[in-house]
């Protein structure tokens, strides 16, 4: 009998007879299960804050912030410095010959989320008229946008689910002033719709601000952004950075998932020791088992190499059984979940959870890892029995 018949042979025989050591199988694939599960969520949770920033903005629009600012909120520009920004020949023309650029003001607003008292940061983003209709994605599913300096206010979709009085029609007092919410807006489900849009000019006077915190352009072409950087950056007079408005945003969540990739690391470690020692504890009780069968084959003459291939084989099956199991618990449980978690402005990102395919692969090879590892010294010390001593049972 060839090594491969009896390879196959006896990997079989070890599979009809999983069903007889039930509880010490279903030890193991609900550990690896258990690990699997949060190693995902947690990677899920990662992946779809990334997605909702990557998805955030467009190639063919910039975002113009003042230099050295990590972001839109510690970034200041007077109004003469952003009147000569869009004037820039990149930045394209509407019909009247007017730059199609938004000059938009940051600050930060308090909302309660549902069910609390407590108010959380929330983004106010003043936005120029322009501001609404060069984003083409973005849509008015409620009411009306908000009227030039007027205090009124347009609410991202994500942001009126996630948060606490929002709805249309309501009232929001935001330093001693007034606003009145008379829209609600989509953009596809980015970090936009975690935001509340009202006129610059009116969050200027309730604020207190004299500028602006950047300028979102829509250029010519995706080719004139370089051109556009290089003129802006060796003006004299300005101090600027330049960036896609869409690279902008994937930047805004790399250190986020990051911290969050480390922990799911750090995490998954920590349980995959426990998952490791009880598969080592299952497979060991399995060969002692089996102790009596493992020396009748060697006996009739089986090699070391189908005692080593069965006792891992069951190791490895337990252990991708458990890794689908935890993997799907994630994905039922936690695909398309929506939270908010502190963004890079120190306010609140409304986002889904999204467990992808990519995620459930990379849990499937962490159960099969912790499967190889537990049952690999097994499998060599039910190779290595002697097989008078197989045979007595010792």
């Amino acid at each position: 009998m060839s090594t491969f018949t009896q390879v196959r042979e006896i990997v079989l025989m070890n599979m009809r007879s999983i069903p007889q050591r039930a509880g010490a199988s279903t030890v193991i694939i609900v550990g690896i299960a258990g690990v699997v599960a949060v190693f995902v969520a947690m990677l899920s949770m990662s992946s779809g804050l990334d997605r909702t920033l990557s998805a955030t903005g467009s190639m063919d629009r910039a975002v113009v912030l003042r230099g050295g600012s990590n972001g839109e909120l510690s970034s200041f520009f007077d109004r003469a410095s952003t009147t000569l920004i869009r004037q820039d020949p990149s930045i394209a023309r509407d019909e009247s010959g007017m730059p199609i650029a938004s000059s938009e003001l940051i600050v930060i607003t308090e909302v309660p989320r549902k069910g609390q008292k407590n108010g959380t940061n929330v983004t106010l983003r003043g936005v120029q008229p322009m501001g609404f209709t060069m984003r083409e994605e973005l849509r008015i599913v409620e009411g009306r946008r908000p009227r030039p300096g007027i205090r009124e206010i347009a609410v991202g979709r994500s942001a009126q689910q996630q948060f606490d009085g929002l709805h249309l029609g309501a009232r929001l007092q935001f330093r001693g002033s007034e606003w009145f919410i008379v829209g609600v807006f989509s953009t596809d489900g980015d970090a936009h719709e975690s935001e509340l849009w009202a006129d610059a000019e009116a969050v200027q006077s309730a604020f207190q601000r004299t500028g602006y915190s950047s300028v979102i352009a829509k250029l010519t072409s995706r080719n004139a952004f370089d051109s556009m950087k290089a003129r802006l950056k060796a003006d004299p007079t300005l101090t600027v950075d330049v960036e896609r408005e869409q690279d902008y945003f994937s930047k805004q969540s790399r250190q986020l998932t990051l911290l969050i990739g480390w922990l799911a690391g750090i995490i998954t470690v920590i349980m995959g020791f426990g998952a490791l020692f009880g598969a080592l504890n299952t497979m060991y009780s399995a060969v002692s088992a089996r102790t009596s069968e493992i020396g009748t084959l060697r006996a009739l003459g089986f090699g070391a190499l189908p005692v080593v291939a069965s006792v891992m084989a069951e190791a490895l099956i337990l252990a991708t059984a458990g890794g689908l199991l935890g993997a799907a618990l994630a994905y039922l449980l936690f695909n398309g979940y929506s939270v908010s978690t502190l963004g890079s402005n120190f306010t609140q990102v409304a986002f889904d959870f999204a467990v992808t395919p990519g995620l459930v692969a990379k849990g499937l090879v962490s159960a099969m890892t912790i499967g190889f590892l537990g049952g690999l010294l097994p499998a060599v010390r039910a190779a290595r029995l002697p097989v008078t001593a197989a045979l007595r049972g010792l």
